[in-house]
């Protein structure tokens, strides 16, 4: 997926005021429209448009897209982190509502989510509920935890510009949330027109990357390393989890990327999920004398074991 540049798409600067990006979307439009342009790749040109106008003009997803924006150029080769979006607030449906139902590109739906765009009008309603996205660590799902997260909400200044106001709030994250999942915090979205009750702030919960586990739905996944002769011979060794560390039997002849399941180990729920640990068979090192007179052995001990007999002749 490559990076684009909606800026470069708009010829506009990156600080832009609001009213510079409206005028040349209007200019644009005028000359790419399919109806009246004679531009051969005019429908492109304007389905690009209208993309790169539909974030630029939102100060919610500007200052969210532009998190990333200053290291990246237009055409290179693109994966966004985990956290591209995490702890930005967004009106109405969040950033995945209501765009143009297939027409956004799979850049701008890596970033804002699918269908993510014209939910919002101009004007708020009596309340409004507000998203954000955030991300906690796994052990926080096991045992249940309260937790500050700062969020940044994006405002238009006086001079058009997009700047971000910080706001940090204790949050109770509860025990078996799994990655997708919301927690809502009643009367802390957008405050209401006049006397009107404020809205909802929904937290959208994402895992961090962890250099140990992996997840899926509730199951949580470990590569477990063994020796050789663990591996070949069985052992009993102890296996790390979120909730602590546990004894988990090494059956004799267990292979290479073999799983066993710790059951129940995986996220708290109900029924709770499983903890599987993928077995590595690490080799020591042949880095002495004594190593490689020990490999050659054991290749003396199994003359006809072939490693690659399955792939045929």
């Amino acid at each position: 997926m490559q990076f684009k540049d909606y800026y470069q798409t708009m010829g506009v600067a990156r600080d832009a005021t609001v009213d510079d990006i409206k005028r040349a979307y209007r200019k644009l439009a005028r000359k790419y429209h399919p109806d009246v342009s004679k531009e051969t790749d005019a429908e492109a040109r304007f389905k690009e448009l209208g993309e790169a106008y539909e974030v630029l003009k939102d100060p919610e997803k500007r200052a969210a897209y532009d998190q990333l924006g200053a290291n990246w150029k237009a055409g290179q080769e693109f994966r966004p982190p985990p956290d591209a979006t995490s702890g930005f607030e967004f009106s109405g449906g969040g950033p995945g509502s209501g765009f143009g139902d297939g027409d956004a590109s799979e850049f701008f739906e890596a970033l804002f989510g699918r269908g993510a765009g014209r939910g919002r009008g101009p004007f708020h309603s009596t309340s409004e509920n507000r998203h954000a996205r955030v991300l906690i660590d796994i052990e926080d799902a096991y045992g249940g935890a309260t937790r500050a997260v700062t969020l940044r909400t994006p405002e238009v200044t006086a001079q058009g510009q997009v700047s971000l106001r910080e706001h940090t709030l204790n949050v109770t994250i509860p025990k078996g949330i799994r990655p997708g999942q919301h927690i809502r915090l009643a009367g802390q979205g957008a405050p209401g027109i006049g006397d009107g009750k404020p809205g909802d702030l929904y937290l959208e919960v994402g895992f961090r990357p962890h250099p140990r586990y992996r997840v899926e739905e509730r199951d949580v996944y470990l590569d477990l390393a063994v020796a050789p002769w663990e591996a070949a011979l069985g052992a009993n060794v102890n296996v790390p989890t979120p909730s602590g560390a546990v004894e988990l039997k090494i059956p004799a002849g267990t292979a290479a990327g073999r799983k066993l399941r710790l059951k129940g180990r995986g996220i708290p729920a109900s029924p709770p999920g499983d903890l599987y640990a993928v077995i590595h068979v690490i080799l020591p090192p042949a880095d002495s004398d004594r190593a490689r007179a020990a490999y050659g052995a054991l290749r003396e001990q199994f003359p006809d074991f072939d490693p690659r007999a399955r792939l045929g002749a």
